[in-house]
């Protein structure tokens, strides 16, 4: 027997309408009871047979009024790709794979790399739609390409603002506006002396990065230098912070928790190893929480999320970490207890350690729970008086352990 057809039909449509969907799609579109879709989606669809209804406000409301319908021939319509950054991917949480039929259109990504000749596996895809600007500062590498979906008519002009800011004024930007539509334009311009008027809301800003000698540029490896990082001097010290990374093992979208993130550098740092990393900050300082915000954001680290508030207390009803790096308050009484209970099997913990006091703990915790110790010792060439000398650091005691 063959299998139900599928009830939900996700539909996507570019900005040529029905000129540009397949015979499927229009078969789809017009055996539906139902069609819900934004009004433009619904006015590039017509003339549409079944009931149309717009998809509400809140947003969120509507896949209550697709789920209400389950089991008759529903048909939704998205821009594009819809599971590129589409309503696709919320759809398919809350409906089984077997209920959907999805005919994509080209994604702005596809469409854009096709009117510039890039490639698109090379690209790198991000959008800002309805999410932070900053999103983009860690891909803006020497010579990489960007795609980026945009929230409005003013995002191009940001997106120029940010990279003159940050010393990357020489790159070209280019405005793709409308694209596969009667209202289809390319422009383009140097971000220095960007001057693209009148840009439609629909648009997909691409980047060809060009960086100065001086750019502010965002390495791929761990330990950026402390210049980067707004601090009152509560920061771990690049050369500490790289073994700091190495220890906590990142791996692609893992949660960290930063107990005592004082500047929020190693927070940062874990939320930069991946764009699907995540870290919960725990800071009791609510000025020092304020300014590790800050340099997440300059840091393009929009996956941090800062708690204010005094561990272990502030841990309670915070979802199961992947890592934890304990970098202040270790020796607070319940801190390890509360961090080492939740951390999920298989998760690795890091303490550093600056005075005997919590130096002593971690002996106890080792010969308790084992894992590896070690003493970095850091000396950094200064100047003394007309020639120069080695100037050690505090030394940093590392306790680093996987919990079983």
């Amino acid at each position: 027997m063959a299998p139900p057809r599928p009830w939900l039909t996700i539909l996507g449509i570019g900005e040529d309408g029905r000129a540009g969907l397949s015979p499927k799609a229009l078969a789809e579109l017009d055996r539906a009871e139902v069609v819900i879709g934004g009004a433009r989606h619904l006015a590039l669809a017509a003339p549409v047979a079944a009931q149309t209804i717009p998809w509400p406000s809140p947003f969120a409301d509507g896949y209550a009024m697709v789920l209400a319908r389950r089991g008759r021939p529903t048909c939704v319509l998205a821009t594009g790709d819809p599971f590129h950054y589409g309503v696709g991917a919320e759809l398919a949480r809350l409906v089984p794979a077997e209920d959907i039929l999805c005919l994509p259109h080209p994604s702005a990504f596809s469409l854009a790399a096709a009117r510039l000749g890039w490639s698109l596996p090379d690209c790198d895809c991000v959008s800002l739609h309805g999410r932070a600007l900053e999103r983009i500062i860690p891909r803006l590498q020497p010579g990489a390409r960007i795609l980026a979906l945009s929230w409005d008519g003013s995002t191009p002009g940001q997106v120029a603002e940010l990279l003159k800011a940050r010393g990357f004024g020489a790159s070209t930007v280019t405005v793709c506006e409308a694209l596969h539509g009667p209202r289809e334009r390319v422009r383009r311009s140097v971000a220095a002396d960007f001057s693209i008027p009148d840009v439609d809301p629909l648009n997909t800003v691409a980047i060809d990065v060009v960086a100065a000698a001086d750019a502010r540029i965002v390495t791929l490896a761990p330990g950026l230098p402390d210049a980067f990082f707004d601090s009152d001097g509560q920061l771990t010290k690049a050369d500490i912070r790289a073994l700091t990374l190495a220890a906590l093992a990142p791996r692609a979208g893992e949660l960290l928790w930063d107990i005592g993130l004082g500047a929020g550098s190693v927070g940062i740092e874990w939320c930069l190893r991946h764009p699907r990393n995540r870290c919960i900050g725990v800071e009791e300082r609510p000025e020092r929480a304020e300014r590790a915000r800050r340099n997440a954001l300059a840091l393009g680290a929009t996956a941090l999320d800062i708690r204010i508030g005094r561990a272990p207390a502030a841990l309670d009803d915070l979802p199961a970490p992947d890592a934890v790096f304990i970098g202040g308050g270790a020796s607070e009484p319940g801190v390890f207890d509360a961090a080492w209970a939740a951390l999920k099997p298989g998760g690795r913990l890091v303490v550093n350690a600056v005075t005997l006091e919590t130096e002593t703990l971690l002996g106890t915790l080792h010969a308790r729970h084992g894992g590896a110790m070690r003493r970095l010792a850091v000396s950094r060439l200064e100047p003394v008086g007309g020639m120069h000398g080695w100037r050690a650091a505090m030394p940093v005691t590392q306790w680093v352990v996987t919990k079983p």
